[in-house]
C-alpha cells in the first residue's frame, strides 16, 4: 500500500487554502484512489502522471467553487504540466479527470490509465460498493489506512445543495 507519496503531497500542499478544512478528506481520498488505480492496474502505471490526476481530479470543487468542476479541474492540471514541461501529458490526464466519474466503460480507444482511474474513482465513492473484481477485504485496507474525514458526506451535501439550486444539471460532472 502506498502512504507516502511526494509528489501528490507536494501537489496537495500547493492546494492546502482553497481545500481548507476539507484537506485532510480530499488528501485521504487522493491516496484511495491512487490505491485503488495500483491495485487494478497492475505493473505498468506511471506514478507522477497518476499523482497529477489525482490530486486535481476534484479540485475544482474548491478552487473554482463549483460543483461543475471538471473544466477548471483540467485547466489547474494542464497549467501545472506546462510549468513542469510535461505538456505531452496533458491528453491522458485531462481524460483522467474528465472521464472519472463516467457511468459507462471508457472508449476502448481511450488509454487503459483512464479507465482504471475511472474504476479508482468508483471504487472509492461507491465506498467499495462498486469493487471492479478487488476483494471486499483489500478495499476495507485501504479505506482504513485512509480515513474519510467526512468527505462522502462532504459530497452528498454538495450534491444536494446543486439539486436544489440547478434542478435541471444537477450532476455535471457525470458523463455517459
Amino acid at each position: 500500500m502506498l502512504v507516502n507519496i511526494p509528489c501528490l503531497d507536494a501537489l496537495l500542499d500547493r492546494h492546502a487554502d482553497p481545500l481548507g478544512a476539507a484537506f485532510n478528506a480530499y488528501r485521504n481520498h487522493a491516496y484511495r484512489v491512487v490505491n485503488f488505480h495500483c491495485l487494478l492496474g497492475g505493473e505498468d502505471i506511471d506514478l507522477e502522471k497518476l499523482s497529477i490526476a489525482a490530486a486535481y481530479h476534484d479540485l475544482g470543487i474548491w478552487s473554482a467553487g463549483t460543483f461543475d468542476y471538471l473544466a477548471p479541474s483540467i485547466a489547474m492540471a494542464n497549467a501545472y504540466l506546462e510549468d513542469i514541461g510535461r505538456t505531452e501529458w496533458s491528453g491522458e490526464i485531462s481524460a483522467m479527470i474528465d472521464h472519472h466519474h463516467k457511468l459507462t466503460p471508457c472508449d476502448p480507444r481511450e488509454r487503459a490509465s483512464v479507465e482504471t482511474f475511472r474504476r479508482a474513482d468508483w471504487v472509492d465513492v461507491s465506498r467499495g460498493h462498486l469493487r471492479f473484481g478487488l476483494k471486499r477485504r483489500v478495499v476495507a485496507s485501504v479505506m482504513d489506512m485512509f480515513p474519510g474525514f467526512g468527505f462522502h458526506r462532504l459530497l452528498l451535501k454538495l450534491s444536494l445543495k446543486r439539486m436544489l439550486t440547478h434542478p435541471f444539471s444537477p450532476l455535471p460532472m457525470l458523463r455517459w
